[in-house]
């Protein structure tokens, strides 16, 4: 049975409680009497853009018709079309429309979208496409890409995988980490203590997570130091993290890397948070 004091899911966060909430019992006036403590941004998108993950609309359409969205003009329909097409039965079509996509599209959005669906299909080409994805120009590209190549064959992908933890962008160095733990378990204590000073807390607050899991001197005096970090959600990670069992965590923290590991506290899904 799953341990609740204990899910690996990601770390918990004490900000979700309401009362704990920023600006809790405060009637600000608009937007810049807003503090946010982390490096988010406020910028416009349509309701279309927003709603550009949601397939429901074309759940049921015909794959012919989705291949021919995913080629189209309408960057919103290549964008559903090609989270549509991962879930529809494995075909020769779908996997070179995705590839092309994935590889070819002027949007980073499809781009990502399609190595994703790529890697649920699996096979030879996703595992190539998601490698060649690593070095895409779009940060959340090369991020979706890691989880592509954890969900395909992390171990044959371990060489790849292991180069992005020098990744210039957060969000692909915290999806190698997780990753590169849930393959080597407690032998990924040297990549979580040279992480520790990460410059993003995102990517620290992971590193306190994960070093929950291991039982080593080195592990906890690292989190001892993470309870001094500058960023609170850091502090508060690495003292739960102490307090856990090791390797009941390790049990726990299993199988593909999927929207959970990668969604982070008080955040949407990771990998497709709007370019707001």
């Amino acid at each position: 049975m799953r341990d609740e004091e204990e899910a690996t899911d990601g770390p918990p966060d004490p900000q979700l409680h309401p009362e704990r909430s920023p600006g809790f019992g405060t009637e600000p006036a608009g937007f810049e009497d807003i503090e946010v403590d982390r490096d988010v941004t406020i910028g416009e998108a349509s309701l279309a853009e927003l709603g550009a993950s949601d397939t429901e609309p074309v759940e049921n359409d015909a794959v012919s018709d989705l291949l021919a969205s995913l080629a189209g003009d309408d960057v919103i329909e290549r964008r559903r079309a090609a989270l549509a097409l991962a879930e529809r039965e494995q075909d020769e079509r779908i996997v070179r429309a995705l590839r092309s996509a994935a590889t070819t599209d002027d949007d980073a959005e499809v781009r990502q979208f399609s190595v994703e669906a790529l890697a649920k299909h699996g096979g030879s080409l996703a595992a190539q496409t998601a490698r060649t994805l690593t070095d895409d120009p779009e940060p959340w590209v090369r991020a979706e890409a890691v989880v592509a190549l954890d969900r395909l064959d992390r171990d044959e992908h371990e060489d790849v995988i292991a180069s992005a933890l020098d990744d210039e962008h957060h969000a692909v160095r915290r999806n190698a980490i997780v990753s590169l733990f849930k393959l080597r378990g407690e032998d990924t204590l040297s990549v979580l203590v040279g992480a520790a000073d990460d410059p993003s807390e995102r990517v620290r607050e992971w590193v306190a997570h994960l070093l929950g899991g291991i039982d080593h001197e080195q592990a906890d005096e690292t989190l001892v130091e993470l309870t001094d970090d500058e960023s609170s959600i850091v502090r508060e990670t690495a003292i739960r993290a102490r307090e856990v069992d090791a390797g009941s965590f390790r049990r726990q923290f299993t199988g593909v890397l999927d929207e959970t590991d990668r969604t982070l506290p008080g955040e949407d899904d990771l990998n497709r948070t709007p370019n707001l």
